[in-house]
C-alpha cells in the first residue's frame, strides 16, 4: 500500500480540525477540501513547429508526474494566424495522491525559488473558493534541468476546492502553506 502524502496527512490531522473550529462547522465534511489541481501551459510556437509542443509536453510531464493532453484552438483567429483545431498548448488535471504531492512541491520548493517573491495576490480567487495563479518561468521546479529546456514558458495553476466562499478558501490554502499577501 502506498504512503499517504505528507501534506494530506497534515490536512487530516491539523488543518481540517482547525477549520471546523474556526468556521463553526457542524459536520467534519463541511470543511474545505481539495478537489483537483489544473496545470495549463500555452505554447504559441506550436502553430509553426510541433516539436516545440512535444518538448513542452515532456517538461510538463516531468513537473507534474502525469502525461499532459494537447489543447486545441476552439475557433479561428486570423490576427494570430490561428486555425480552429490547431494545437496551441497542453494541460494536466491532477487528483488524488499526485495532486497532494504536486501541491507540496509547489508550496515548499518551487514558489520560494521565484526571484523577488513577496507572496501571491489575494485577488485571484474566483468567488467560489477556487484559486488561480500564473507563473512566468517554469524553471522554478527543480525537476527540470536548465540545459535541457529550450525556452522558458509560463504556467497557469488552478487549485479547485470545495470551499463555499473566498474567505474559507483563503484560510484553507494559507493553512496548507500558500503564501498569500497580507490583506
Amino acid at each position: 500500500m502506498a504512503d499517504t502524502p505528507r501534506l494530506k496527512e497534515r490536512y487530516g490531522e491539523q488543518i481540517r480540525p482547525r477549520l471546523v473550529e474556526r468556521f463553526g462547522y457542524t459536520n467534519l465534511w463541511q470543511a474545505p477540501r481539495l478537489v483537483k489541481v489544473c496545470v495549463n501551459m500555452g505554447v504559441s510556437e506550436a502553430t509553426d513547429r510541433f516539436e516545440t509542443l512535444e518538448n513542452a509536453m515532456d517538461e510538463l510531464s516531468i513537473i507534474t508526474g502525469q502525461r499532459p493532453c494537447i489543447t486545441r484552438a476552439k475557433r479561428s483567429i486570423a490576427t494570430f494566424g490561428l486555425r480552429q483545431g490547431q494545437a496551441i498548448g497542453c494541460r494536466v488535471t491532477l487528483r488524488g495522491a499526485r495532486m497532494w504531492e504536486f501541491l507540496d512541491r509547489l508550496l515548499n520548493i518551487a514558489l520560494p525559488r521565484i526571484r523577488d517573491f513577496r507572496g501571491l495576490t489575494r485577488n485571484s480567487f474566483d468567488g467560489r473558493g477556487n484559486y488561480t495563479m500564473g507563473i512566468n518561468d517554469h524553471l522554478i521546479f527543480p525537476e527540470l534541468s536548465y540545459d535541457e529546456v529550450e525556452k522558458t514558458r509560463g504556467l497557469s495553476i488552478t487549485i479547485v476546492t470545495t470551499a463555499q466562499a473566498d474567505e474559507e478558501a483563503a484560510a484553507f490554502l494559507e493553512d496548507l502553506g500558500l503564501p498569500l499577501q497580507s490583506a
